[in-house]
């Protein structure tokens, strides 16, 4: 299964939002900036995943 473009970036946002949430922790970051990221790239990421093979309905001809 190859992994597409718009999942990898994905994971990558995924990645650095939670690093800027973890920075937020130690104060570092503003984490009401940082929280809504990682919520986000989730969200996309997740969202991805579940419009994959939706079934569209039979056409009429």
């Amino acid at each position: 299964m190859p992994i597409r473009i718009g999942t990898f970036i994905g994971l990558i946002f995924i990645v650095i939002s939670f690093i800027l949430v973890v920075f937020g922790f130690l104060k570092l970051f503003p984490l009401f900036i940082a929280t809504p990221l990682l919520f986000l790239s989730i969200f996309f990421l997740i969202s991805r995943f579940n419009n994959r093979n939706r079934f569209k309905g039979f056409r009429n001809a």
